[in-house]
């Protein structure tokens, strides 16, 4: 048995013992450091991080291998650990096996003993660094989603998209307008059997309606004008993988149709082809609207909403999960000192206070956005801009309470600056913006466009 490149610590206190077993363990082809003590070895421990192995002697000068195998697997806990002793006893045993040792020995023991026992540590290390490598994947994926929560909802919704992640049917995610819902798809993607295919996402609400059945189809060169080259669709992009289709409600009803044609028979066809292309994708859909209601204004197709509804994933608002804003708070400050190599200020508690009473109506996508700019400027007062509690008074009056001036007033000025306080009041966003008016999205759009608010 060769253990060529294999380091390890001895811990033997008797010098003749320390000899013989470090010449026995240099013709198994081990690398052997050989120390005294306790002190001695958590020194050696210290100064070479690749030692992989420890053998030690359980009595070792006033002081037991019990001790130093304590503080391995406090400081190296993937250290494989054998301890060896003359003084053995059924209770020793025990209580090194219950402090985590990988073997135990009692002297005298054969040489091949010792080798077994090591290489029993050796397997159980290996193991070991294996599970801490995994358990950091898993933490750096759950981090690249980020979605971080403690909140009682939060942790419902983590373990419905653990439950139904491995189940390859359709998902609908509802939820307002910056509270995840990507995130939640790729969490859903990448915990999935299909997370070594492609993640392809697709904001319906931002497509021209004429070029939206090409985006999501494909199209022959030559099949409308402009069509220069044939061109994939998402569908095909993301074959062996998941498709994301972000604002689903904003498609149009035609549109609606063929989409539901190609979730039922598996197959798409580009425009200006025959070819029917066999598709072995995941749907996952989102929107902030209600689509039930949608369905019942007849703006959604029901057969649709049926066949994308088979589980639906609701994102909580970040106003309904308030615990969670110091947490999410730390998130994002660290992300962005970490991305922009700066460090901000600490926040005072009176920022806190402000930060943790305010509603955040664009949900954490807000809060990440406000954070980002105060590592960057490190302005607090920036930071807390136009930030309001909620007992403080509402800037306007509900529609009803309106009254007109007697010297009357621009109705299109009016209207143009209610469009451009909603903007700022969403931070850009303008599906909230829109929310916001009450208005429908396209009619919102349309209104930018008039007023040349669009970009």
């Amino acid at each position: 048995m060769k253990h060529n490149g294999t380091s390890l610590l001895l811990v033997e206190d008797d010098a003749n013992q320390r000899q013989l077993l470090t010449g026995l363990l240099q013709g198994a082809q081990f690398e052997v450091t050989a120390v005294d003590g306790v002190e001695s070895a958590i020194v050696a421990l210290k100064a070479n991080p690749q030692l992989q192995l420890v053998f030690s002697d359980w009595q070792l000068a006033g002081r037991d291998g019990l001790e130093l195998l304590r503080w391995v697997r406090r400081e190296r806990p993937t250290l494989g650990f054998v301890v060896g002793t003359a003084y053995g006893s059924v209770s020793h045993a025990v209580e090194a096996i219950q402090a985590g040792a990988d073997d135990y020995l009692t002297k005298p023991f054969k040489r091949q003993e010792m080798l077994l026992a090591i290489e029993k540590a050796r397997r159980a290390a290996a193991l070991r660094q294996q599970n801490q490598q995994l358990q950091q994947a898993l933490g750096e994926q759950q981090q690249l989603v980020e979605l971080i929560g403690a909140a009682p909802c939060m942790q419902q919704l983590f373990a419905r998209i653990n439950r139904i992640s491995h189940a390859d049917v359709p998902v609908l995610i509802s939820g307002e307008s910056g509270t995840g819902k990507e995130l939640a798809a790729r969490a859903l993607h990448q915990l999935s059997p299909r997370r070594d295919g492609p993640f392809v996402a697709l904001n319906c609400g931002a497509i021209p309606e004429s070029l939206a059945e090409a985006e999501l189809f494909g199209a022959e060169k030559g099949a409308y004008t402009g069509a220069v080259a044939s061109k994939a669709g998402k569908f095909e992009a993301a074959q062996d993988g998941s498709l994301f289709l972000d604002e689903i409600a904003e498609l149009p009803l035609p549109l609606q149709a063929k989409l539901l044609r190609v979730l039922q028979e598996g197959k798409v066809t580009r425009l200006g082809s025959h070819q029917e292309i066999q598709l072995n994708v995941r749907i996952i859909a989102a929107s902030h609207q209600d689509l039930a209601q949608a369905v019942r204004d007849g703006r959604f197709r029901e057969d649709l909403y049926y066949r994308l509804n088979v589980v639906p994933l609701h994102m909580p608002a970040l106003r309904e999960r308030g615990d969670d804003i110091p947490v999410l708070i730390n998130h994002y400050l660290q992300k962005y000192q970490q991305r922009y190599q700066t460090s901000a200020p600490a926040l005072s508690k009176a920022a806190l206070k402000q930060l943790l009473s305010y509603r955040w109506p664009g949900n954490v996508r807000e809060l990440a956005n406000r954070l980002e700019r105060f590592v960057l400027l490190q302005d607090e007062t920036e930071l807390l801009a136009g930030l309001q509690p909620p007992s403080a008074p509402n800037a306007t009056q509900a529609s009803g309470d309106f009254v007109l001036p007697s010297q009357g007033l621009s109705f299109e000025a009016l209207e143009k600056s209610c469009l451009q306080q909603a903007l700022q009041l969403a931070q850009g966003n303008k599906s909230q913006a829109a929310r916001l008016l009450e208005l429908p999205y396209k009619a919102f759009l349309y209104r930018l466009e008039k007023f040349g608010l669009a970009d």
